[in-house]
C-alpha cells in the first residue's frame, strides 16, 4: 500500500426531512416515525489516514464535541470490533454542517467513516453489514449509508429508496442547538399522525410534527418559519430543528427567499442531491 493509498478524503452530506410524522410511541420508549429524507449539497469533509499501530485518533478538535461523544471515533471503533481486526486510523473532521440543526451532520459523519474505513481497511463489508453497525450509532446513520433519497419508517432504520426531482432550497440556519431528546420528550408532541397508505407524495405533502414543539421553545426557529413562509407557505423545519427550509424550482427563487430572513438568522441556498457522493463505495 502506497502512502497515497493510506489516506482517503471523503464528504459527509447533510439531509433534510421533506416531511416528518410521528406515528406512535413504542413500548421501549422510542417513537415510530415516517419521514422522507433527501440529501443536500452541504457537506462536512473527513480525512482518514490508515495507521499500523491500531490506534484510533482524532486529528484535531471539533468545537462542542468531546472525544467521548464523537460519532466518527465511535464508528471507527464499532467497525473495527465488527471486523475483528486491529488496524487504526487518524480521523480529521472539517465541520460545515451546524450541530443541533436537524441536518444529520453527526450521523452522516459516522456513515462516511464506515464507508471510508471499509475501503481503507479492505474489509469488503456490504452496505447491509455496515447499516447493522450504523443503527447502533444513531437511527439516521443507515440512511446515510444508502445511495438515494429514502422513505424512512420504524425509528428511521426501515428504508425504501425513492426517486425525487432535484430542487433548490432556501435554508435558514438559526444559531441555536436543539436537543432531539428534549423535543421528543415534550408532552404536547403529536404522536398519532396516520401512516401514509402509499409511497407516493405530492409536492408539499405532510408536515414536521416536531416543528411546533421546537418553535415554541426556540424563538429563532419560529422567526425563521414566519420569514420563509412569506415566500412559500410550505416552508418547514427539518428533523428536530433548528434549521428551516423552503423548496423552490430555481436557484433565483431560493436566493430571493433568503432576503426575507431577519437580521441574525443566517442562511444559504442548497440543492438536493439524487445520489450519495460515496455511492460507489462498498
Amino acid at each position: 500500500m502506497t502512502p497515497k493509498d493510506r489516506v482517503l478524503v471523503v464528504p459527509a452530506p447533510a439531509k433534510v426531512n421533506l416531511f416528518l410524522h410521528v406515528t406512535g410511541r413504542r413500548a421501549d420508549g422510542y417513537h415510530s416515525l415516517e419521514s422522507l429524507f433527501s440529501l443536500i449539497d452541504l457537506a462536512d469533509t473527513l480525512t482518514l489516514e490508515d495507521r499500523d499501530d491500531g490506534r484510533i485518533l482524532r486529528g484535531g478538535n471539533v468545537p462542542g464535541v468531546p472525544e467521548s461523544a464523537d460519532l466518527t471515533l465511535r464508528a471507527a471503533h464499532a467497525l473495527r470490533e465488527a471486523a475483528a481486526m486491529r488496524r487504526g486510523a487518524t480521523i480529521t473532521l472539517a465541520k460545515r454542517i451546524p450541530q443541533g440543526a436537524g441536518l444529520g451532520g453527526g450521523s452522516s459523519d459516522a456513515a462516511s467513516v464506515l464507508l471510508a474505513l471499509n475501503r481503507l481497511w479492505s474489509l469488503s463489508m456490504s452496505r447491509r453489514d455496515l447499516a447493522a453497525i450504523g443503527v447502533t450509532l444513531g437511527a439516521d446513520v443507515p440512511f446515510f449509508l444508502g445511495e438515494t433519497p429514502a422513505l424512512a419508517r420504524g425509528i428511521g432504520e426501515r428504508l425504501t429508496p425513492m426517486s425525487l426531482p432535484t430542487c433548490w432550497l432556501a435554508l435558514a440556519m438559526p444559531a441555536v442547538q436543539v436537543a432531539t431528546a428534549e423535543i421528543f420528550a415534550a408532552p404536547e408532541l403529536t404522536r398519532s399522525t396516520p401512516s401514509a397508505k402509499m409511497d407516493v407524495f405530492s409536492e408539499g405533502y405532510g408536515r414536521n410534527d416536531l416543528e411546533a414543539v421546537a418553535a415554541s421553545r426556540f424563538p429563532r426557529v419560529a422567526e425563521a418559519l414566519r420569514a420563509l413562509r412569506r415566500a412559500s407557505p410550505q416552508a418547514r423545519m427539518t428533523g428536530s430543528g433548528a434549521c428551516v427550509f423552503a423548496v423552490f424550482a430555481t436557484e433565483a427563487e431560493a436566493q430571493s427567499a433568503l432576503g426575507l430572513l431577519p437580521a441574525g438568522i443566517p442562511g444559504q441556498v442548497v440543492r438536493t442531491v439524487a445520489r450519495h457522493p460515496l455511492a460507489s463505495f462498498a
